[in-house]
Parts: C-alpha cells; structure tokens; sequence
C-alpha cells in the first residue's frame, strides 16, 4: 500500500502548481460571476434597465469584452510617479485576495491549507490591500489619489475593528480557529437540544453576521461606503491614474475580494460546504461543496450588493460615527453574550 501511494504522489512542485491554478480558479469564477450578475444584471433590473445584451446570449460575454478593451487600452504612467511602486500596488491588493481563498475550505478533504489558526490568518492577510491601496494612493503624484488613499486608510483601519470582533462570537462559540473546525461545530451542533439542523451560526450570531456584513461593504469600498473613489469629489481617488491592465486589476481584485468575503461569511455564520441533514463526513460533499459554497456566496454576495445599489454615500463623519460608536459597541456586546451564553448552556 505504501509503495502504490508513493509511485501516484506527485512532486512537491506538481502540487503546488495544480494548487495555484485552483486558486486562480477560484478566485477569477466567483469574481466574473459576481460581476455579471449583480454589476451588469441586478442593478439594470432595480433601475428598470435590461443592462448589456448584445455580446453573447442575454449579455452573457459582455464580461469578456469589458476584459478585452483593457488589454488594448493604453498603460500610461505619470510622469511624476514613483514607477517601481506605481507598478507594484494593483499586484498587492491582489495578492490578499489570493492569500484569503487559501483558508477557505470547500470540503471534508477539499481545502488548499488546514491550519488550526485559519480565521487568524484570513483576517490578518485581508488587511494588506491597504497597504497596496495607500502605495497606488502616494506613487501617482497627484492630490486626487493621495487624497483617495488617506480616506481608504482611515475608512479601512476604522472598520476592522468591527470586522474583527464579529469574528470572535463565531470562534468562541465553535472553539476553535480552524476554519473546517468551524464548519463542523456548525454541522454538528445544536440549538438548545435541537441539532436536526445543526447549528448555523446565523441563527445564534445574526448580530455578529450583520455587523460582519457592513464592515465587509467598508472594507470593500462600495457605497454607501465609498469615499476613497468618490466621482463627485476626488475623481477616482487612488485609481483617478490608473488606465488599462493595472485598472483592470484594481477592478478584478474589488470584485474578487466581494467574492471572498461572501465565501468568509458563508464559511463562518451559513455552515460554509455543509448541506443540513446530511453526513458531513461523506466523501460526496467533496463533489458538491464547492458547489454548495457557490450557492452561498451568491446568496451573501446578493446582499451585499442590494446595499450597494440601495443607500447613498456617507459623510466621512457618518462614516467614522457609525464604526467607533455604534459597530465596536454592539460587537463587544454580543461577544459578551456569546461568552455568557457559551458558559451557561
């Protein structure tokens, strides 16, 4: 038996690739699917448009021609930008978004990395597009992007905070950091007795799944949250400089990014690859979860776009208000209750 499984291993190298061209995979799917349906099709339909339609059945290739006419737009540079770090920042931003889908399990045994601190990981790896955000921001030489960038920073660091601690009712009341740990406390748990079901932490964690939800629409930059690319007063912000394939990343990496934190919250409060009243040891959901999860996050990525759609941009002062005096507050309450709760019952 060991010799049979050593002669079908492959090299160290060969799983790495197959690896990495699986992440590509899942991070590009979600994003495109992401932008059809909720870019070009639900917000035509919530303003009674029929949005794109000619490029392929229903508009279907419209995404692909969107691709193409970045490839052939022209990659200008400012003459007084910082080259180097001009170049580097859209590649940054992208490379959280890579490091996110590692954690992110899509079956008993479909995962990319297993690592007991998986929620840890994700939480700390999301926060360095920021870092590529202020780099695009300085390197561009102009008022309008730095001015972009400090607003992202600022909107960023405020908003982690809440993201951060409505994490922690789901780690205290699974036990545990480990991403798939998190899955099965779901799968396998109950609700004061009752576990035909499970145990979905939306139900027990709805305040943290809401809060989670808003910083998640902060972290992205979207409206009602999005000051640093505000049209009316900055431009573009950070991206006013930005033309061509380096644009085209920014704009990969924000709907990217919509689809990974989509797949976080399905992962954390809606029993992520899971399906209820089923074996969650069966060798099946390593077909089907990805699938499941697919499912999941276009269900919370609806969400987070209806509100993108809905709600007019905030104030800077709005904004900061609503972080430090009603989000942090209302998610150190509920992990005060989860806490209690967890001792209790």
């Amino acid at each position: 038996m060991s010799t049979l499984t050593l002669a079908v291993e492959l090299a160290y190298w060969q799983q790495t690739t197959i690896r990495a061209v699986v992440a590509l995979v899942a991070v590009l799917i979600p994003a495109g699917t992401l932008v059809y349906l909720f870019l070009f099709k639900m917000m035509s339909f919530m303003q009674s448009r029929l949005g794109p339609m000619e490029a392929g059945p229903y508009g279907s290739l419209q995404l692909l021609a969107e691709v193409g006419k970045f490839l052939q737009k022209e990659d200008v540079l400012p003459r007084k930008a910082d080259r180097v770090v001009f170049k580097a920042a859209p590649f940054v931003v992208l490379i959280s978004t890579f490091l996110l889908v590692l954690v992110i399990p899509g079956g008993p045994d479909a995962f990319f990395i297993d690592v007991d601190t998986g929620i840890f990981l994700a939480l700390a790896v999301s926060s360095i597009s920021v870092i590529g955000i202020l780099m695009a921001g300085w390197a561009s030489s102009s008022k309008y992007s730095l001015l972009g960038a400090l607003r992202a920073t600022g909107q960023l660091i405020a908003y982690e905070l809440p993201l951060v601690l409505a994490v922690m009712g789901v780690v205290i009341q699974a036990g545990t950091l480990n991403m798939q740990g998190i899955v099965m406390a779901q799968a396998e748990g109950e609700i004061f007795g009752f576990g035909a079901i499970g145990n979905p932490f939306i139900i027990t964690q709805f305040l943290g799944f809401v809060i989670f939800l808003i910083a998640v629409q902060a972290e992205l930059t979207q409206p009602p949250f999005d000051m640093p690319v505000a049209e009316s007063e900055i431009v573009t912000g950070y991206l006013t400089e930005y033309t061509g394939m380096r644009f085209l990343l920014f704009f990969i990496g924000e709907f990217a990014t919509a689809g990974i934190f989509s797949a976080l919250a399905a992962t954390l409060f809606l029993g992520g690859w899971y399906v209820p009243g089923l074996d969650p040891t069966d060798n099946l959901f390593n077909v089907i979860g990805p699938l499941v999860l697919m499912g999941k996050i276009i269900l919370v990525a609806f969400l987070i776009f209806w509100f993108r759609f809905t709600y007019p941009r905030f104030r800077e002062d709005q904004l900061q208000t609503l972080a430090w005096k009603v989000l942090i507050p209302l998610s150190l309450v509920n992990i005060v209750v989860t806490g209690v709760l967890k001792v209790l019952v």
